[in-house]
């Protein structure tokens, strides 16, 4: 599609492309911001400020540790870690070191860890101590040489840094025994790193800088090989169609974002971490967002602009009792990304804060971010709205050509931000990009005139019900609406008569809530093979720690 019909819908000073050229690599982006923002806070954490000077210094003396093991250009390095100060420490350090940083989620078993460490073939890693034992499990099935280890209160000052460490091993007891021989504490690491000095590599912006694996979700766990110049571009979009609203943080105040998303995963790591960077803003780093009391504490402290989160996130803050113990009067952008948006969750959100979540769409392959809603818009669109600058989009049948406008089709995406393919897996890169650029998401959606595309549902997730498709995103939305529901999801089940049957379970924010009265209020809005056939109430929904509804294991409980 090269009429770009979307770009009619861009607020105004939005531009139609971005240029990512202005960066020779990450790194460039990243000393650039130490130079202008030195003095600045960059983070908040557990109530200490951590100043850009801090993280410059910091990540020197760590990339010239890395350095001194021997790791050279290209060399992979895994980060397993929660959101602390000592993450973007670590990953301005890889980077600096002109070695490729492997994100790695810190809640993994040991058999997940083992698959990426070795698919990556990473040969140092940086790991929170709390997770030390299921590297213990591991380590020795893969070619990690080098242990850095991290605990909650390295950053901290020596005092608090202590307390906190003492309460972490020793009162709640999060740190597992383990025994890795050889492994090197994080501080002292920055020391030794220190004194030896960093030795600058050549980088470009074709380097390779982040192994970003996905959840697995089609099948074995992939590594997107996402370029320098592929989350320059994903930053500078980002900022772009954030500006609009953004602007009107008032001159002289530090522009503040949440970062309650883990940063190990793309959607934090590229507009949380990076973006904030780019822009000299604080990020407050919310270690557990699980915790909710927890993190609106956090939130109460601060006049907070930026919020990316993902529905589950949304809807757990707004329901809390203590969401208006934060002044959320100078919030300017709530964006939704991660799953759909649900729109009783967006009404929410707009009646208690007076921001409306503005949905985008985008995956690991993509840097992530791909679509958004204009910023400016005032209304739930029930969209994913439309590309952002420099970003083509189409839907395709199953034969690889477009479809009319108005038709589902596989939404294909094309930009500066899509992947180089799947590290070391030229199959699979085959089977979603094209000969053309373009990368094929295997999300089905429909778009209309104006170049607005609502997603309908992943291939895989579309329940078939005697030959027609019901899409599990329609019916959560719409059950999502009945008072009494706190959350729900919707799978396919086998069935006799019809081949697949939808079941729909729900967790109840009203206990009186009945299975009669969901299945009128289903009667009253869903055509008949919508209708659940299975109504399931659990206390919890299992969620991937971004806080992704897991459809797949409610499938396989086949319940």
């Amino acid at each position: 599609m090269t009429d770009r019909p979307w770009l009619s819908s861009y607020p105004p000073g939005v531009p139609a492309d971005i240029d990512p050229a202005q960066y020779a690599s990450l790194v460039a982006l990243m000393d650039e911001s130490f130079r202008k923002y030195a003095d600045r806070s960059a983070y908040s954490f557990m109530g200490k400020l951590v100043s850009y000077g801090e993280v410059d210094r910091a990540s020197q003396s760590f990339a010239g540790y890395l350095q001194g093991l021997g790791l050279a250009k290209g060399d992979r390095v895994a980060v397993m870690m929660p959101n602390c100060p000592q993450y973007p420490i670590a990953v301005a350090a890889i980077l600096r070191a002109g070695l490729i940083l492997v994100n790695v989620n810190p809640l993994y078993t040991a058999r997940e860890l083992e698959h990426q460490l070795k698919d990556s073939g990473a040969k140092a890693i940086v790991i929170m101590e709390n997770f030390a034992n299921t590297l213990q499990k591991c380590i020795a099935n893969s070619m990690v040489k080098h242990v850095v280890l991290a605990s909650m209160g390295d950053r901290l000052g020596m005092l608090k840094g202590a307390i906190v460490n003492y309460v972490v091993r020793h009162v709640k007891k999060l740190v597992p025994a383990f025994s890795l021989p050889g492994a090197v504490r994080f501080n002292d690491a920055l020391s030794q790193g220190r004194r030896r000095g960093l030795q600058a590599p050549s980088i470009a912006a074709d380097d390779v800088a982040v192994l970003q694996y996905t959840g697995g979700t089609t099948g074995v766990s992939k590594g997107a090989v996402l370029l320098h110049r592929n989350v320059i571009a994903n930053v500078l979009q980002s900022e772009a169609w954030n500006a609009p609203v953004m602007q009107r943080v008032p001159q002289g105040e530090q522009p503040t974002s949440v970062c309650a998303l883990p940063l190990y995963h793309i959607f934090a790591f590229t507009v949380g971490m990076m973006l904030s960077m780019r822009t000299g803003g604080l990020l407050i780093l919310i270690p557990n967002p699980r915790d909710l009391a927890a993190t609106l504490k956090d939130l109460s402290k601060h006049r907070i602009h930026s919020f990316p989160a993902v529905n589950t996130l949304f809807n757990g803050l707004a329901n809390h009792p203590d969401f208006n113990t934060v002044d959320w009067r100078h919030l300017k952008i709530s964006v939704g990304g991660g799953m759909a948006v649900q729109s009783a969750v967006a009404k929410l959100w707009l009646d208690k804060t007076g921001c409306p979540i503005c949905e985008g769409y985008g995956l690991s392959e993509t840097s992530p971010s791909a679509t958004c809603n204009p910023t400016t818009s005032q209304e739930y669109t029930g969209t994913i709205g439309v590309p952002l600058p420099s970003t083509d989009i189409t839907l395709l049948d199953d034969a690889g050509h477009p479809v009319p406008l108005g038709q589902v089709g596989e939404i294909a995406l094309r930009g500066p931000q899509v992947m180089a393919g799947y590290w070391q897996r030229p199959d699979e890169t085959a089977k979603v990009m094209t000969e053309d650029g373009w990368f094929k998401t295997g999300d089905l959606g429909v778009m209309d005139a104006r170049g607005y595309t609502k997603i309908v549902d992943r291939k895989k997730d579309m329940v078939l019900v005697s030959g027609f498709n019901v899409y599990p995103n329609e019916v959560e939305d719409v059950v999502a609406t009945l008072p009494g529901v706190l959350e729900c999801a919707v799978v396919g089940v086998p069935d006799d008569k019809t081949g697949e049957a939808v079941k729909l379970v729900i967790v109840k924010k009203d206990p009186a809530l009945t299975e009669e009265q969901v299945r009128s209020f289903c009667h009253d809005n869903l055509t008949g093979y919508k209708r659940p056939k299975v109504i399931e109430f659990r206390t919890d929904l299992p969620k991937t720690p971004v806080g992704k509804i897991l459809r797949r294991e409610l499938r396989d409980a086949r319940k």
